[in-house]
């Protein structure tokens, strides 16, 4: 697991600023102080359904599945900019956002904004880790997000939440309103939903 206090910030800039990469909740829920924010562009990873959750969308005995950053393909978000005050804090209260069980990782990665290339840091998915549930098929990760509830509620209301923030940012992403759609078809009357509905 990566820890804010043993890093000396290697991604900051020469005012000591950091960027920060928000692929979910981060880019309409960051959670810390910024100086900017702007449309960025990370390639070689992509947003997707992978990471399954057993506490906030589901339980250990029927996990919800909720988006992590995958290897492979692009991914459109929001890059934050940090004021190099308050570029710790901003770091410790994300690792103890996003490290809890610790299927997230820690990376500095090269993202596109308005002014060019910069460093970033997000959070990836680790292949290894138990809850990481690779590439499901579509259809698969419907029924799991139907039959998803946890601590936060319905799995199936974080991907109505995700979609409608994405379109409100104007942030194409074809393979979630895909599962969406599939989700949807699924709740209607006379098709049966698996698991507790709330």
């Amino acid at each position: 697991m990566s820890n804010a206090s043993d890093d000396p910030v290697p991604a900051s800039l020469a005012d000591g600023d950091i960027w920060v990469f928000g692929y979910g909740s981060l880019m309409w829920r960051p959670g810390f102080s910024y100086r900017a924010a702007e449309p960025a562009l990370l390639r070689g990873y992509h947003r997707a359904f992978c990471i399954r959750s057993v506490r906030y969308r589901g339980t250990p005995e029927r996990p919800g599945l909720v988006v992590g950053l995958d290897r492979g393909g692009s991914c459109r978000g929001r890059a934050y900019r940090v004021a190099a005050a308050d570029a710790r804090a901003a770091l410790d209260y994300l690792d103890t956002r996003e490290l809890v069980t610790g299927v997230y990782t820690r990376r500095v990665v090269p993202v596109n904004v308005r002014a060019g290339r910069v460093e970033a840091y997000t959070y990836v998915a680790d292949r290894g880790h138990a809850q990481y549930a690779g590439k499901l098929a579509p259809g698969r990760a419907a029924d799991i997000i139907l039959a998803g509830h946890g601590a936060s509620g319905d799995n199936r209301d974080y991907l109505e939440n995700i979609v409608a923030h994405l379109d409100e940012l104007g942030i194409p992403d074809g393979p979630l309103h895909t599962l969406l759609r599939l989700v949807s078809e699924r709740r209607r009357p006379g098709i049966r939903e698996h698991g507790p509905s709330g």
